[in-house]
């Protein structure tokens, strides 16, 4: 008998391909992705063992810095560059609203300030991570959530 596997996928991309925001992406604490700069979208898939245990998937902004936002004299952003993660899916099931409501977002503000967890919108715009937890087999955690 063959295992079972999930694939899972995105799409990331970056609001200003000129600055080089970097991202990693750990499943269970193991970095599985590494791209130092996303100028270009792109498509984010691997496969993984579909047993019967918990997992977490964290999605890391790296390299960004204070001089990638442009702040008006009124203290107002008028420039940033955020990665963008859309189009989650396990398998062929896209999560949509369920991976806004599951995933929280743990970042410092760019070492500006202590840090924090906030609820995630698909947009990153501090260093920090996205992380999403979720159990195995994920059509059990799919009838679950969706």
């Amino acid at each position: 008998m063959q295992p079972q596997t999930t694939r899972i996928s995105c799409c990331i991309s970056n609001t200003d391909p000129t600055i080089p925001l970097g991202l990693e992406v750990w499943l269970d604490g193991s970095l599985i992705f590494d791209q130092p700069s996303i100028s270009d979208p792109i498509q984010f898939v691997h496969t993984m063992s579909d047993d019967d245990k918990d997992h977490e998937i964290r999605w890391v902004l790296k390299n960004k810095t204070t001089e990638h936002t442009t702040i008006d004299q009124h203290g107002n952003i008028v420039k940033d560059a955020r990665l963008v993660i859309q189009d989650v899916k396990f398998d062929d099931f896209e999560l949509k609203h369920v991976f806004i409501e599951k995933s929280s977002y743990h970042h410092d503000f760019n070492g500006t300030a202590g840090s924090v967890e906030e609820k995630f919108y698909g947009e990153m715009g501090c260093n920090g991570s996205v992380s999403l937890k979720f159990i195995t087999p994920i059509y059990l955690w799919l009838l679950e959530n969706l």
